[in-house]
């Protein structure tokens, strides 16, 4: 038995119908270098996706290799209740320094960042005597990760539907993602018609509101939609005058993936002046996609709602591997990979502006293609909302770009690129021409499918 019979029989896999493995085995992967991956077969297939967003410098990465590898034999894990170690310190710091927030809660994984950071709000105001404030918004077609609170502010229809006796629901406001304006209604227009209506739900809803969670300039999950900065000077302005909390959650969208080191950070008031979170949720790039670890950090203000002498007002909160030693230090040598510079004097932002440019202008060919209805770029992101209706295209794509040696997974009939940074230009010429290969043969093979054989063996595909 191979290994994607054994895992089919073995292993339940994520966000997966494990039927459709009867008849399209997992592939299985052996080795992994820079952006390649290689199955036990040989075969190299470019991770276009950076392995569900995470993988930022490539696989294998030599200074993340060594930094975990010396860590590991100094200090491999100890509890953190209690004690500390020096790379959780450090990494808290430099944390701090870069967002202006200094306080770091550690978990293992995104969806436990968002629950942190949601309880953790609520019970600040609690500790603060308005413990009515205990309601969440979010955003349409915002995902947050796939636990029981963080689907609470999930728009994700599959999974609120799926598990909705057991969550308890926030309140979803108008997403400013451009493709939620009616027709003939500008993108100014609805922008302001969403600032509006969360002004209108502050206004009514205040008293009861802890606060308002949403992924900053990028909706990942809901088909990489992308919206304008002005939003967020909106949020930020509403919050303070409604006293509720802002919580951005970047963990898809952080460390340089639109182009600056944090997506809120291009956020800029009339002024000039930047904008500030009061929550910030990290995870996925925080160590370049090689070890689990997550990060809340938020204000002096927050922490200070719980600094007391009672029990009762501390966090109780909790995770076995909080701050693991060997992912802190992977995590710092992403940080330190981000101040680096080549012999150009030029730091990882600055080669990806150049990357970026280069791949957005190879990919006209996409943009262009006469069945892509909208295109949208920023960063090291690319999206393109493809013309057809079959529920099936995005698990046939996922399956015949395999074929072709490219991982591409899209969210419904949105193909996107999230590649890692490291990405050759021959590399880029491979990706957007093997791209369109596949766009036009999955086309064309959809578009002859008879009624009764559409839509049969599609794959959940959220991401």
């Amino acid at each position: 038995m191979n290994w994607a019979e054994r895992s089919r029989q073995a292993v339940w896999h994520p966000c997966t119908q494990m039927k459709v493995h009867e008849q399209f085995p997992p592939r299985a992967i052996v080795s992994a270098e820079g952006p390649w991956l290689i199955d036990d077969q040989g075969h190299r297939i470019l991770d276009a996706v950076s392995s569900w967003w995470v993988n930022l410098f490539g696989h294998n990465f030599a200074p993340i290799r060594e930094a975990i590898t010396d860590q590991l034999g100094r200090l491999d894990h100890i509890m953190l209740a209690g004690l500390t170690h020096p790379p959780v310190v450090e990494l808290s710091e430099r944390l701090g320094r870069l967002t202006g927030l200094g306080h770091a809660f550690y978990a293992s994984d995104g969806a436990s960042a968002t629950e942190i950071a949601l309880k953790m709000s609520a019970h600040s105001w609690r500790n603060r005597g308005q413990a009515g404030k205990h309601r969440f918004i979010g955003l349409q077609g915002g995902y947050h990760g796939e636990t029981a609170g963080a689907l609470g502010v999930t728009d994700i229809p599959l999974f609120r539907e799926s598990y909705a006796p057991l969550l308890r629901l926030g309140t979803m406001l108008p997403s400013p993602d451009p493709r939620h304006a009616p027709p003939g209604v500008s993108e100014a227009d609805h922008l302001r018609h969403c600032i509006d209506a969360l002004a209108d739900h502050l206004a009514a809803h205040h008293s009861t509101t802890a606060a308002l969670i949403l992924e900053p300039l990028v909706q990942g999950a809901g088909g990489m939609g992308m919206y304008s900065p002005d939003y967020l000077v909106a949020v930020r302005q509403l919050c303070d005058q409604h006293q509720v909390h802002w919580i951005a959650d970047e963990i898809a969208v952080g460390f340089g993936r639109t182009g600056t080191m944090f997506a809120h950070q291009q956020a800029r008031r009339p002024d000039g002046s930047g904008v500030k979170p009061d929550f910030i949720c990290l995870s996925k790039g925080l160590t370049g996609g090689v070890l689990p670890l997550s990060c809340v950090l938020t204000t002096d203000e927050v922490y200070a709602a719980f600094y007391d002498d009672r029990t009762v007002h501390g966090f109780l909160h909790s995770h076995s591997y909080t701050g693991n030693p060997l992912a802190c230090r992977a995590a710092l040598a992403v940080l330190d990979a981000f101040e680096a510079v080549d012999a150009q004097g030029r730091d990882v932002l600055a080669r990806n502006r150049v990357a970026a440019e280069r791949l957005t202008q190879r990919a006209q060919v996409l943009t262009r293609h006469p069945r892509v209805k909208a295109s949208r770029h920023l960063g090291m992101v690319w999206a393109w909302d493809v013309d057809t209706a079959e529920p099936t295209f995005a698990s046939r794509y996922h399956r015949a770009a395999l074929s072709a040696g490219l991982l591409l997974r899209p969210i419904g009939s949105t193909l996107y690129f999230m590649p890692p940074y490291v990405l050759t230009e021959a590399e880029q010429d491979a990706l957007v021409d093997g791209a369109v290969r596949v766009l036009d043969q999955v086309l064309a093979e959809v578009d002859q499918l008879s009624p009764a054989a559409a839509g049969q063996g599609a794959e959940v595909s959220v991401a």
